[in-house]
């Protein structure tokens, strides 16, 4: 599949207690070499907080994630449409682009996340199956993950609030945000227009929970790091309106600016338990390299 890039995680590890990044490495590795261990900061594959790190005595906390990433792409074909991040027999998650439709519309037959993943499937196995379990907006980009099979759809969907235990995203949004973090609370609607709005009646709606951090501002844009607590559609984007703040680039929900000429909206972090193994599963990508630029 020209469509996907795959740069898949080797894997992820927990830091369970203080400690230089290289001492950690060593402790994480004691069966390679070490100048292969220091090799995998020259190399730049090893991801923390969402940077790059090659400082060998880079201070570690506890819990803090370190995310060891391939030295080369699996596969490196144009158009990327998609970054493959994980796949085995029940899961596929990947990093959807700005621009890509989850899944197809009543409208039409347009390529979407969805036949481009299940079109890869099928070219080893003609009998793969995929099932959507979330979506993202078209102009949101960022981490999702598809079902191979009905039973892990319906287990994920049915228990999303218990499976899914954290979703970050990255947000630019228009102004100077002054307080340095917060929390929105409000029931969501939908208009006879489909646009969601936050109701001025108490209880009126569907109960949505937004948290947000400040991380870099100026003058004319504020980045957030924004955690939801429940996933209403357009949530964040409703919400960070309501206190007059719109992303970036989104016109439906108040942005008067388009700087990247795409919504400033990134899924950053996906964290879940397996459905078949139970296992915490943890993923996340960095805030894209065309929203840090508004900041340099």
């Amino acid at each position: 599949m020209s469509e996907i890039k795959k740069i898949s995680y080797q894997m992820i590890l927990r830091v369970a207690r203080e400690a230089k990044l290289l001492e950690f490495l060593y402790e994480s590795f004691p069966e390679q070499s070490r100048k292969s261990v220091k090799a995998l900061l020259e190399q730049k594959q090893i991801m923390i907080l969402n940077k790059i790190v090659t400082q060998f005595d880079y201070p570690l906390a506890p819990d803090m994630n370190v995310i060891i990433l391939r030295k080369k792409a699996l596969r490196d074909n144009t158009p990327r449409r998609m970054n493959l991040l994980y796949e085995d027999e029940h899961l596929i998650v990947i990093e959807k682009s700005s621009g890509l439709l989850s899944v197809v519309t009543e409208k039409g037959n347009e390529e979407t996340a969805f036949s481009i993943l299940k079109n890869y499937l099928k070219t080893n196995n003609s009998q793969a199956q995929l099932y959507i379990v979330h979506r993202l907006d078209r102009d949101t980009s960022g981490v999702m993950m598809f079902a191979k099979s009905k039973e892990v759809q319906q287990k994920l969907q049915e228990n999303w609030d218990n499976a899914v235990t954290k979703r970050v995203y990255y947000a630019v949004v228009e102004g100077h945000v002054q307080k340095a973090e917060g929390e929105f609370v409000s029931c969501l609607k939908e208009s006879k227009s489909l646009k969601m709005y936050s109701s001025k009646t108490s209880g009126d709606g569907q109960k949505a929970v937004t948290r947000y951090r400040v991380l870099k501002s100026n003058a004319r844009y504020t980045l957030l790091e924004v955690e939801l607590e429940t996933g209403r559609k357009n949530q964040i984007r409703v919400h960070l309106q309501d206190i007059g703040h719109s992303v970036a680039g989104d016109k439906k929900y108040g942005a008067v600016t388009d700087p990247l000429r795409r919504l400033a909206l990134h899924a950053g972090i996906l964290e879940f338990f397996h459905p078949a193994t139970g296992k915490s599963m943890h993923f996340e990508t960095p805030v894209p390299a065309v929203m840090e630029k508004l900041f340099e």
